[in-house]
């Protein structure tokens, strides 16, 4: 009996210890395996914003610049720089995304286009001025842009040093006889006051001293700026007005760095305004600037054009196309106009640098100007690169949601925990 009781008890035993064995280390590996795959999650997973995607936390809750909650963030990608990001053969097809690679600019029509404005002729250009001091008693011009002819009376003026001129002549004309020289020396300062013969022989005449004394302009033109007011007291040689000739004008052209050696003067130069975007107006490249402009890498290129109708308005703008030799512009590398985003300071394009993955990076380029509906390229692409050439907002958005630089935001990889003060 004793030794029955033994057997079964050391049974139990055995049971006991076998079930621990089996199930209690199964048991504990699994509860061990779930820990290891929770603590693993909670590294790997972090939580972003959809509005604000440079937010980056390791756990779930809301959004410290908006306040909406966070939302699951996309696994990292290893191998990745901080500025790439990958888009998948899905979605480059629902976008109709599509990259070219960068070549030197192929042959066609050779037309370099120069972006400018018409502007006054300056050399058509007249400063009307006093030539006495004095107040400003009437103007009868009132408004820039009226027509003036040489003679026209512009204004009066009252001047103390003319009203004792005109004396002075009254009184020398009784003593001419006498004194010539003196005579002769009161009529030529009146002269050099721009008096006419005829001005001063009707103040001798008439024995009466002209109070308020009439301006009149030197040309014909458009009175293009006022530069005094009823009242004023100017001094002598004081500007008052401002009067071109606009029968000619000049069209002013920005031409970068590169661009120079393309240019001569003599060269025909095609220009188009929007005014009248049927009509080309022909003209020869007049003058290019020698020096320069350091900040904007440019210089002014200037053509003159015929202008009898009117037709031309200073300020609008103009394109002008002018023809270049094969061999010039096939040494150039031009993107499509539909690759470039712009910022208002900044031109950026994306570029596919991992081709085989669909791995893409957003650039900084410096842009020239149009040559066969294409940017010429200053900087920041090599020939053979791939760029995107249609779809290029879409995959600015996908970087945008991704945090990393887009066109609005030139810097990636900003991580927000949560923690800062935001104002």
């Amino acid at each position: 009996m004793k030794k029955n009781i033994l057997y079964i008890g050391l049974a139990v035993i055995g049971g006991l210890l076998a079930g621990y064995l089996i199930f209690g280390n199964n048991s504990s590996k699994n509860l061990s395996e779930e820990h290891d795959h929770s603590q693993e999650m909670t590294e790997s997973q972090m939580w972003t914003c959809s509005m604000d995607p440079q937010v980056m936390q390791p756990e779930p809750g809301s959004c410290p610049i908006c306040g909406m909650d966070l939302i699951p963030a996309e696994p990292k990608t290893n191998g990745l720089e901080i500025s790439e990001f990958k888009l998948t053969k899905n979605a480059m097809a629902l976008a109709n995304i599509r990259t070219t690679k960068v070549g030197l600019a192929a042959s066609g029509d050779n037309v370099l286009k120069l972006s400018g404005k018409i502007k006054e002729n300056e050399k058509a250009l007249e400063t009307q001025a006093s030539y006495f001091a004095g107040r400003i008693e009437k103007l009868f011009v009132n408004f820039e842009g009226e027509q003036v002819r040489s003679g026209q009376q512009l204004a009066t003026i009252y001047s103390p040093e003319l009203v004792s001129a005109q004396q002075e002549l009254i009184t020398a004309a009784s003593l001419k006889e006498s004194q010539p020289d003196l005579y002769q020396a009161v009529r030529n300062k009146l002269k050099l006051w721009k008096l006419s013969e005829e001005q001063i022989q009707q103040i001798e005449k008439s024995g009466q001293v002209r109070e308020n004394f009439p301006v009149y302009a030197n040309v014909s033109g458009t009175v293009t700026e006022i530069m005094v007011k009823a009242g004023d007291y100017i001094n002598q040689g004081s500007p008052m007005f401002k009067i071109t000739n606009l029968n000619t004008v000049w069209a002013v052209f920005d031409a970068y760095e590169n661009q120079v050696s393309l240019l001569k003067q003599g060269q025909k130069i095609d220009i188009i305004t929007k005014a009248y975007p049927d009509k080309k107006f022909d003209a020869k490249i007049s003058f290019i600037d020698p020096v320069l402009n350091s900040a904007t890498r440019t210089v002014k290129v200037r053509a003159v054009l015929q202008n009898t109708k009117g037709q031309l308005k200073p300020g609008m703008f103009v394109t002008g196309n002018l023809r270049l030799r094969s061999k010039i512009i096939n040494d150039m590398i031009v993107i499509p106009e539909s690759a470039v985003l712009w910022t208002g300071e900044r031109s950026v394009v994306y570029v596919k640098t991992a081709p085989e993955n669909l791995t893409f990076a957003m650039r900084e380029i410096a842009l020239g100007d149009l040559i066969n509906d294409g940017y010429v390229v200053l900087s920041g692409l090599e020939k053979g690169e791939e760029i995107v050439t249609n779809g290029t907002f879409t995959v600015d958005a996908a970087a945008q949601l991704k945090g990393k630089k887009s066109m609005m935001n030139d810097k990636a990889g900003k991580v927000t925990t949560g923690h800062e003060n935001h104002n």
